[in-house]
């Protein structure tokens, strides 16, 4: 019986490290660059892996860099998800 139980705490402890949604790059174009408040103001698609519409809104970036590679009216592909509880971008391509 001890066995069993532990045998079901290893699988759902298993279950629960595995990574439930992996996030696809969104389409959007940059409106606003901000390097000095490290934002980013996109037009994007929705953010199917945080349940948003389409809108236009203005995230934080991860690595202060991708605003360098970026211009308002630039066409881009990019990742956001929820980074200490901010919706940032982690990703631009």
């Amino acid at each position: 019986m001890i066995l069993r139980k532990m045998a079901l705490a290893a699988m759902l402890g298993l279950a629960a490290a595995q990574p439930g949604f992996t996030a696809e790059f969104t389409k959007g174009e940059v409106t606003k660059v901000d390097a000095k408040q490290k934002k980013i103001t996109i037009k994007h698609e929705a953010l199917e892996n945080l349940d948003m519409p389409a809108m236009t809104m203005v995230f934080v970036v991860a690595d202060d860099a991708m605003l360098e590679k970026v211009k308002p009216g630039q066409a881009i592909e990019f990742i956001a998800d929820r980074v200490n509880g901010r919706i940032t971008v982690v990703e631009i391509k």
